[in-house]
Formats: C-alpha cells, sequence, structure tokens
C-alpha cells in the first residue's frame, strides 16, 4: 500500500475512533474495570477504540501486527519480532484514562507504526479540540496539516510538562517530584496534563518547552517521539539513549536550548534502580 494511502487511512480512523471517545458524554465511570498496578483503569471505551482501530487496519492491511495497551500482544515475549514487521502498529485507544473517567478532557487517542523496527508514522489525536499531530519519518510534523516545530524559548522562560507516574508511586514519586522541584525553581511554571501523548504533542508543537515521565510504556510515547523528532526536538530516555520501543522506560522530551538543562536537572535521580 502506498504511503500517503496508509496516512488518509490512520487520520480517517483515528477521527472516527474520537467519535466513540466523545459517545461516552461524561460516563465512563460506569464502564471502569481495574488493572494490575496502582491507579491502572480500563473502560469500555479503551476496549471499543483499541477494537475499532486493530479491526479496521486489518481489513485496509492484513499483514499488520499490534502492540496495544488493552493486552493485545502488550509486550509479551515476542515483542521483539513484532517490532521487526513491516506494519507493527503501536496504539494507545486512550491516553489519560483517569482523566476520561472524570470528564476531564484531556485525554488522546495515540498510534504509531513501526516498519522493520524504526517508526515511520506517529499520530496523536485529540478529539475534544479535532487536532491531529502526525509526522512521517524525514517529512516534518503537522498539527491539522500545517507544519510546527518546536519552541525556540530559553530555559528560564521554559513552561515544563511532567508525569507522575503514577503506576509507580511506590518507587518513583519522590524522585518525579524531586526533579520537577528543582526544574520549577528555574523555569516558568509547570503544568501535569495526565496524558503524556498530549504533552509530548504540545512539546511539538511549542507550547511546552519540556516534557519528563520516569516511566511510560510504549504505547503511550511511540508515536510522540517520532511527532517530536520531526518537529525539531530531542527525545531520550534518562541515560540520553533512544526510547526502547520493546518495553517501559523513562522519556524526556526538549527543545535544542532545552534539552540539556533537563538532563542535567535528572543527572541526581540516574541511581533509582526503577528508572
Amino acid at each position: 500500500m502506498k504511503t500517503e494511502i496508509m496516512v488518509r487511512i490512520i487520520k480517517s480512523l483515528l477521527r472516527e475512533a474520537g467519535k466513540i471517545m466523545l459517545s461516552a458524554h461524561g460516563d465512563a465511570e460506569s464502564s471502569v474495570t481495574e488493572k494490575s498496578g496502582t491507579s491502572n483503569f480500563v473502560t469500555a471505551y479503551d476496549v471499543a477504540v483499541q477494537g475499532f482501530l486493530t479491526g479496521k487496519l486489518k481489513e485496509a492491511i492484513p499483514d499488520a501486527l499490534f502492540i496495544a495497551e488493552e493486552n493485545l500482544n502488550a509486550l509479551g515475549d515476542n515483542t521483539s519480532s513484532v517490532l521487526k514487521g513491516e506494519h507493527c502498529f503501536i496504539i494507545d485507544p486512550i491516553d489519560g484514562t483517569t482523566n476520561f473517567m472524570h470528564d476531564y478532557k484531556r485525554s488522546s487517542i495515540s498510534l504509531a507504526m513501526i516498519s522493520h523496527g524504526t517508526t515511520v508514522l506517529g499520530a496523536i489525536y485529540d478529539p475534544y479540540s479535532d487536532e491531529m499531530y502526525f509526522a512521517e519519518l524525514g517529512k516534518g510534523a503537522e498539527l491539522n496539516g500545517k507544519p510546527i516545530s518546536v519552541s525556540d524559548r530559553e530555559p528560564e522562560v521554559a513552561l515544563i510538562a511532567f508525569g507522575a507516574s503514577p503506576y509507580y508511586k511506590d518507587t518513583l514519586s519522590e524522585d518525579s517530584f524531586t526533579l520537577i522541584k528543582k526544574l520549577f525553581l528555574s523555569a516558568a511554571d509547570i503544568r501535569r496534563s495526565g496524558s503524556a501523548a498530549l504533552d509530548m504533542a504540545h512539546v511539538a508543537s511549542g507550547r511546552i518547552d519540556m516534557f519528563f515521565e520516569l516511566k511510560l510504556s510504549p504505547w503511550d510515547y511511540a508515536a510522540g517521539t517520532l511527532i517530536i523528532r520531526e518537529a525539531g526536538g530531542i527525545v531520550t530516555d534518562i541515560h540520553g539513549k533512544s526510547p526502547d520501543l520493546s518495553r517501559p522506560c523513562s522519556i524526556f522530551a526538549g527543545t535544542p536550548k532545552t534539552y540539556q538543562v533537563l538532563m542535567e536537572a535528572a543527572g541526581s535521580i540516574k541511581g533509582n534502580p526503577h528508572i
């Protein structure tokens, strides 16, 4: 299938999936079950969005493989081989499920396509604002079809977003808040949205200047990593390495002017064995 056709299909499917989210009308909390871990929830809408996307993608691309949050080849023993396929899709059907349950309207759908181990397409869709962030490897990043780029702000006036790693409160909360306090004291202000995918999209579009979270799953960051990089930004783990799509890891994202400040601040917590 030609890439331009695949791009049109993916964008169309994400908008249709967004309608499933919007159909909750603030009633998502009534369909909640809890997964393993702390504050780790799934709603019937997560399952419905994922089923819609995987089903339609499989119809369009019969050899499609999937790594998705709701127990669909979710980081099992065969993850490495799945990532080596020609059409591997990494999907978070609703990034920000707790927000979604509370009708907080800060949730998104995140989808990345990996081909032979390389992320070639990334899309993050916010159905509440009807904003589609998209990137194709080597072709830049866009928001609703218009080119975007990371900010040119100096670190001292930066706006910083972070994730609190709520599934790992026992091992990561102290370092998360130590780091954000350190950064807050030297920047303009901080934000905590509850959707890592949206935070990364906002770094790419210049609304946010830095983002970090000490542990995220690949479906949280796969699309955002490509979108930020194509927008001129930098994304690594806490050790400065490219994020590993086969397992959960830390995410540190910034602009050419802010990334090093972020990493220098993170130096004091690198010794935590849970990061």
